[in-house]
């Protein structure tokens, strides 16, 4: 399958606007906390959310709203999670019909959401007067005004569009998306929201979205604490005109193929922007005996504190690579692992066969000068395989951490 990155992000896809302004959730006037994303039509929708057992008050709406898998607008705002907060709820459905009202649409077709400190009051005033604002503003090249209204502590926007082929109809998919600190999701402060004019039902689309997470979102870990808010919506509106995907097949998996481009990319935009981070870290699994010892063995590398902060110091301490892998909460055997350490900069085998190998350590802190590091690990005992993405610890974690509040 053809797959072409293009631009214009969520808006990319036939018959999506976008806007994102300034409302008052952050005190800095210059900086959007407010995005508006709205289809022409109504949309097949599907969504995954935290696992954590304290959720926000927007998960608890959506998932009433898209219990029909059904939707056509989402609205987020920034600096305030709206978890823990009195009457959180309430706000969260209020927004919705303060939404619906301004777009003309029912309310139930409204996806709510929010980000930023857990435990704050909430308040509807900013939502009733920044709604109408957010209206006016849209436009089907407002996509990155969306991206950055959905931001936190994130240093850069993270967007996405690809263009792929279904029944002969060219189709465009699009991902906004959101997260630096408080990333390590298990769902299915992370939020992602993807947009397609391909046609597709929602009990498919809700599939697709499931299986994808699983090397995807759920692979990526910044500093292992799950946010109560995380959240990955889809809407597909169909106007691409490609044969309505119902059932496995071809045309299934090729959206399914597009669907990974954009939500893998998104994952390393994350991953490379965590909280304090000089350095985006893949650990890429082979030789497993399945797919969910490659997952947790890879996850498990880069969640490591000692493999992050050595990423940082570039120091080649492949030992706590390998440490790493062995507290993997999984079977299987560590006698023959492999591990190697590769960048722009080069490879150098660090460990063969579970046992130190020389390696020329000048070589090796070159590789991990790069911004990008790759640890790649072979079990060598199966065929399964799978990535985790995370990024190196350094000190301005801690500084923006432990002011994060205040």
């Amino acid at each position: 399958m053809y797959i072409e990155y293009v631009e214009k992000g969520i808006c990319a896809p036939k018959g999506f606007r976008a806007s994102g302004v300034h409302v008052g959730f952050r005190k800095n006037k210059k900086k959007r906390d407010l995005a508006l994303i709205v289809s022409d039509r109504i949309c097949s929708s599907a969504a995954v959310y935290t696992k954590n057992k304290v959720r926000s008050a927007p998960i608890i709406v959506n998932r009433e709203h898209l219990a029909n898998g059904k939707a056509r607008a989402i609205i987020c705002n920034s600096g305030n999670a709206n978890t823990c907060a009195p009457n959180g709820v309430q706000i969260a459905r209020d927004t919705c019909k303060l939404t619906a009202d301004a777009l003309k649409i029912n309310e139930e077709d409204v996806i709510v959401c929010s980000t930023g400190v857990i435990g704050e009051p909430m308040y509807i005033e900013p939502f009733a007067a920044g709604i109408p604002k957010a209206v006016k503003k849209l436009a089907y090249d407002g996509s990155s005004a969306a991206a950055t209204a959905i931001t936190t502590t994130d240093t850069a926007i993270k967007e996405i569009a690809v263009s792929f082929v279904i029944g002969n109809k060219e189709c465009f998919m699009g991902g906004i998306a959101k997260g630096s600190g408080m990333i390590n999701p298990n769902m299915a402060t992370m939020l992602c929201f993807i947009t397609t004019d391909a046609a597709i039902d929602s009990i498919m689309l809700q599939k697709a979205l499931d299986n994808d997470i699983l090397d995807t979102f759920n692979q990526i870990s910044i500093d292992g604490d799950t946010s109560t808010n995380d959240t990955v919506a889809i809407l597909a509106n169909g106007l691409a005109g490609n044969p309505v995907i119902r059932s496995d097949g071809e045309d299934y998996e090729q959206f399914c193929e597009a669907l990974r481009a954009v939500s893998s990319k998104l994952c390393k935009d994350i991953a490379k922007d965590g909280e304090g981070a000089t350095k985006l870290m893949e650990c890429i699994v082979s030789g497993a005996p399945d797919e969910k010892i490659a997952r947790k063995v890879a996850k498990t590398v880069i969640q490591s504190e000692l493999v992050k902060t050595a990423m940082f110091g570039e120091d080649a301490n492949w030992g706590r690579i390998l440490c790493a892998v062995g507290y993997a909460d999984a079977e299987f055997s560590v006698t023959d692992v492999d591990i190697v350490i590769s960048s722009v900069g080069g490879n150098v085998d660090v460990c063969r066969h579970s046992v130190a190998c020389v390696f020329d350590e000048a070589l090796a802190k070159r590789i991990l000068g790069a911004d990008e590091i790759k640890l790649l690990v072979s079990l060598n005992q199966g065929k399964a395989g799978a990535i985790a993405y995370g990024c190196d610890m350094t000190y301005d974690y801690v500084r923006i951490n432990g002011r994060y509040r205040t």
